[in-house]
């Protein structure tokens, strides 16, 4: 290291290379002096003033150079203290950066958090949904596996069907017949046909084993379980509900079950076919409450017909006071035309009188005319 004034210089600074370089050349001109001023003999006076011409411009460079050297230190120190205002500026905002990034890390994870929890209790309920849809398909299932209490089943879905589609008193729930008989539904149509059956079956042990029928025995043993159960169900109705004279001459079989329905119109078509041989139409909910709205228009239409008498009566009466009104309307228009006609006779009198109070008055007692005895009457 060099020092010059108060600036430190390493050895292999490009300003301590020039500067040595510059001392080498001065040393070089010096010995080149002397050799030449050995070998021509130039006057001493003339060298000695040449070279101190040399040395005042070495002088000269060597203070521009430290001149040069300073301003760059400057320029350096400058630069030094921007590049760490720069450098704290960066750090400044980097700080600042990281600061809202965590600030906003956090905001975020716990916005994540409140949402992950409220997806947990989401969860929770519907989890809790699920326990309770389990245990109320497995009431189902303890109520389907039971034959009276599937038999209600039906019942009350067949009621429920009924109240909706048809007015309260136009049927009856467990109507007892007479041969004992009770009926799930009556419904009292008009005659014809008359009143109708509807009666709740729910073959539900022979489709449940079609159902879980893999084999071809299997499955032919369920189809054939369920052709006799079917079959059994339709007899019974055209035994018990369909009675000469007292009920229509066909009946309803309902079944509470979508599915088998569809399964027997789709796979058991003989079955349908003996049901409309023995008059004994199956109807499942939807289907059945296509039949009861129609019914509904037929019980509609009876009633209609049934006031049809009442109706005649009640528009006679409405002529015969019309009619009163009409005569009571002319008397009184003849009153009007009277009334009118007096009116006019007092108006006359009234004028009258006020033309001889006038001339009262005015004491015109000559221009009083003598007045027929006819005259005067009208006038009265």
């Amino acid at each position: 290291m060099i020092r010059i004034g108060s600036l430190d210089l390493a050895w292999n600074d490009p300003a301590v290379l020039a500067v040595a370089g510059v001392i080498a050349l001065i040393l070089l001109l010096l010995v080149m002096i002397l050799r030449a001023a050995g070998r021509a003999a130039l006057p001493l006076a003339q060298e000695m003033g040449w070279l101190g011409q040399r040395v005042q411009a070495l002088a000269d460079g060597q203070e521009r150079l430290a001149g040069g050297l300073h301003h760059v230190s400057e320029a350096q120190a400058h630069s030094q203290t921007a590049m760490l205002q720069v450098m704290e500026q960066r750090l400044a905002e980097v700080q600042r950066q990281m600061g809202e990034s965590l600030q906003g890390s956090a905001l975020r994870t716990a916005r994540s958090l409140g949402d992950l929890h409220q997806r947990l209790e989401t969860i929770d309920r519907a989890q809790a949904n699920i326990e309770k849809l389990s245990g109320n398909v497995l009431s189902l299932q303890d109520i389907l596996s039971n034959k009276q209490t599937r038999g209600a089943f039906g019942e009350i879905q067949l009621h429920d069907i009924v109240l909706k589609a048809l007015p309260s008193d136009s049927y009856t729930m467990q109507a007892t017949l007479s041969n004992g008989r009770r009926a799930d539904c009556l419904i009292h149509l008009p005659n014809p046909p008359g009143p109708i059956v509807v009666d709740s079956k729910f073959p539900l042990e022979a489709y449940e084993a079609l159902r879980r029928a893999q084999t071809q025995p299997d499955l032919d043993m369920a189809a054939r379980l369920l052709r006799q159960s079917v079959r059994g169900h339709i007899r019974a109705i055209a035994e018990r509900y369909i009675l000469e004279g007292e009920t229509a001459d066909g009946a309803l079989m309902f079944l509470p079950s979508e599915a088998v329905y569809a399964e027997l119109h789709a796979n058991f078509p003989d079955l349908v076919r003996e049901g409309f041989s023995a008059k004994v139409w199956i109807v499942s909910p939807t289907t059945c409450m296509a039949v009861l709205n129609t019914m509904r228009a037929v019980l509609k239409d009876a009633r209609m017909r049934e006031q049809a008498g009442a109706i005649r009566k009640e528009l006679a009466e409405l002529y015969k006071d019309v009619e009163r009104l009409g005569d009571r309307v002319s008397n009184l228009d003849r009153h009007f035309g009277l009334a009118a006609r007096d009116l006019d006779e007092i108006r006359i009198s009234a004028e009258k009188a006020g033309k001889r109070a006038r001339r009262l008055d005015n004491f015109d007692f000559e221009e009083l005319a003598p007045e027929t005895p006819t005259m005067i009457g009208a006038a009265e």
